[in-house]
């Protein structure tokens, strides 16, 4: 069975195709895509099929779904055009014939009005529209998105967000990257949709108590309202757009909005996922 994985050369994508070769899927049969072919020498060393995949070129994505049997398209970071380059994936991998296409979607994305959700829900749309058999992973957010943010927590002395007392069911990259391993290495999740995160849930305060502890630093959170974060990412180098992205996650955060219960993930990787307290430790040791 041909398995191909989109964004290889990523952090998600280049996880997945590791934790398929470690299930002992013969590396021949799995098809590492990326727009950098040179870049996963290391990957076609070992047996592994590397081509190139560009969610914009149509022919680059016929080629490289030949024989795949399933196809994970990790979803891309074009903002505002992410729909129709996951679509034509999608699009390639029904026409490859693959029996199955995995998605990396957002939480409760059909139903959240979370602007970073959006292009997720019409993905999903567009998906089901093909009449592919599919599975959702609906990711949660990634420890990462915080860990990779420890450099400045300690300079400032404090995280700054709008999430409240809001509660997020993070877990890490490499546990999300399991979860979409075991769904192209295993059978029976055909049209299923996996609300991923992990357990217990924190707050951005229980962040800061966490990050303290590991470093032996005090960290506080600093609630702002969503604008004003919007108004320091921007002030940060960041996007206007992608500050305010973000900026309405944490408002969406205060609402609940990250909080998913369904233990689909744990299911799915068949143990407990890390803890946040393990990814901060980890973090830390890593500066």
């Amino acid at each position: 069975m041909t398995i191909a994985v989109t964004g290889a050369g990523g952090q998600l994508g280049r996880l997945v195709v590791e934790d398929l070769l470690a299930r002992d899927v013969p590396a021949a049969d799995i098809v590492a895509g990326t727009r950098r072919p040179e870049a996963l020498a290391d990957l076609a060393a070992r047996g592994v099929q590397v081509r190139h995949v560009d969610f914009d070129d149509v022919a680059s994505l016929d080629a490289a779904f030949a024989g795949a049997e399933k196809v994970l398209v990790v979803s891309g970071m074009d903002f505002g055009r992410r729909v129709t380059q996951h679509e034509a994936a999608a699009a390639a991998a029904r026409r490859a014939g693959a029996r199955l296409v995995a998605y990396t979607s957002g939480p409760h994305a059909d139903t959240t009005s979370m602007l970073l959700c959006g292009e997720h829900r019409a993905t999903e749309e567009a998906i089901r529209a093909l009449g592919v058999p599919f599975t959702f992973l609906r990711n949660s957010w990634y420890f990462e998105n915080y860990t990779a943010q420890l450099p400045t927590y300690l300079e400032h002395g404090a995280i700054v967000g709008a999430a409240g007392d809001g509660r997020i069911s993070g877990a890490a990259r490499a546990d999300y990257a399991a979860a979409a391993a075991a769904v192209l290495a295993t059978e029976g999740h055909e049209n299923a949709v996996y609300e991923l995160g992990g357990e217990p849930p924190f707050t951005l305060g229980e962040l800061a108590d966490v990050v303290s502890k590991a470093t032996d630093r005090e960290v506080v959170y600093r609630d702002v309202p969503a604008e004003e974060l919007r108004t320091i990412l921007v002030g940060a180098g960041l996007p206007e757009e992608l500050a305010t992205i973000l900026a309405d996650v944490d408002a969406h955060i205060a609402q609940g909005a990250l909080v998913t219960d369904t233990g689909d993930l744990a299911r799915l990787i068949g143990r407990p996922a890390s803890s946040l307290e393990d990814a901060v430790a980890a973090a830390v040791a890593a500066l």
